[in-house]
């Protein structure tokens, strides 16, 4: 649990601090400037961007994406990263791949210039967590006994994922930062979605198991919830159906491949659900995307090159955040452990582990 509080405490602090200003102040193609520095130049009652809402009501919707990135971070490596290399890397996480993929995607930098549609995070916060959560499950290894396909705790599963299930609809349809056609049909979208990939993911395990599971049924909804995160304001309803009933079953087939034929140990399917789920939905605004909505036609009615530009902005997000997280813990290594327990039965291997980790 701490894993997940810490950082929300001190990432909100960072916000505030500079995490804002480097996200959506100034014209940089790949950073943000020090112009909102703690909150400088950021008005409680008007807008500078020509929005509905004040600059501050903005700041603070836009601080809460990092922080439901980390709790995904946090999952792929649950239960054997240590503590106080986990938090370091958040720290670095933040200032060196968020904050510039914020600003490059929503703050008026690269992708953003390049025509990239990224409506509540597809790319900012699934694909980046995604990937950046297979990078420390592969580096970190596996659990000595990992419990892939079992949930230890009932209650806790359903409490959590009705709670994230509930934020959703705040986080796609407060996206459209305005009460107004768009916010509606993301909100409409999003319900969809989550209720659609539950369903679907039900009717595939009674396929595959004779029986749904508790743990499947919530991944569906999920992966149902990611996959319209992308285009949540810019697809049409009937877009966003055939979305979900195509890329749930995609979805279902890649994350059981994946994890069987690699055997990495990711908990919460943060890879699976978040970085593959967030692929597909950004490829899917690309086919669906409508003009009225999005200012862009979509593949479907013809336009390819948004697909192309979508697949350019989803590749440069999964390199970006990839290598750059690899670098990161990599370096953390040489400093502390990374591991919290010992991953294998025998001492000796044990030791070797960590020495791999760390300069004596």
């Amino acid at each position: 649990m701490m894993m997940v509080l810490l950082p929300l405490g001190f990432a909100s602090v960072i916000w505030y601090l500079f995490g804002f200003t480097l996200s959506f102040s100034g014209n940089g193609l790949f950073f943000g400037n020090f112009h909102q520095f703690l909150f400088n130049h950021v008005s409680f009652i008007h807008s500078t961007r020509g929005l509905h809402i004040p600059d501050a009501v903005f700041a603070m919707f836009q601080g809460m994406f990092p922080l439901i990135t980390m709790g995904i971070i946090a999952g792929s490596v649950i239960d054997r990263i240590n503590f106080k290399a986990f938090n370091v890397f958040i720290i670095l996480w933040l200032i060196v791949v968020y904050f510039p993929l914020a600003h490059m995607t929503w703050g008026g930098g690269l992708l953003q210039q390049l025509g990239v549609l990224d409506f509540a995070g597809g790319d900012v916060v699934h694909i980046a967590s995604g990937f950046t959560g297979l990078v420390l499950a592969l580096v970190i290894g596996s659990r000595e006994q990992p419990t892939l396909a079992t949930v230890h705790h009932a209650p806790s599963v359903t409490i959590g994922a009705i709670l994230l299930w509930l934020g959703w609809f705040g986080f796609n349809a407060g996206s459209a930062l305005a009460l107004n056609e768009s916010a509606l049909i993301a909100l409409f979208n999003t319900i969809l979605a989550g209720a659609l990939g539950f369903t679907i993911w039900q009717a595939l395990e009674y396929w595959q198991k004779q029986t749904p599971t508790l743990s499947g049924s919530f991944t569906g909804a999920l992966s149902g919830l990611v996959l319209i995160t992308p285009g949540a304001g810019f697809m049409t309803p009937q877009s966003a159906f055939l979305t979900i009933l195509i890329g749930t079953p995609i979805l279902y087939g890649l994350i059981k491949f994946t994890k069987q034929h690699f055997q990495y140990d990711d908990a919460l399917d943060a890879f699976g659900v978040h970085g593959l789920g967030g692929v597909l939905g950004g490829l899917a605004t690309g086919l669906f995307a409508s003009p009225h909505l999005s200012g862009h036609l979509g593949a479907i009615s013809g336009n390819w090159s948004l697909l192309l530009t979508q697949l350019a902005g989803i590749s440069f997000t999964i390199l970006l955040t990839s290598s750059l997280s690899y670098v990161l813990i990599r370096l953390i290594g040489h400093w502390m452990p990374l591991t919290s327990q010992p991953q294998n039965s025998s001492r000796d291997q044990y030791e070797h582990h960590q020495d791999s980790f760390s300069v004596e």
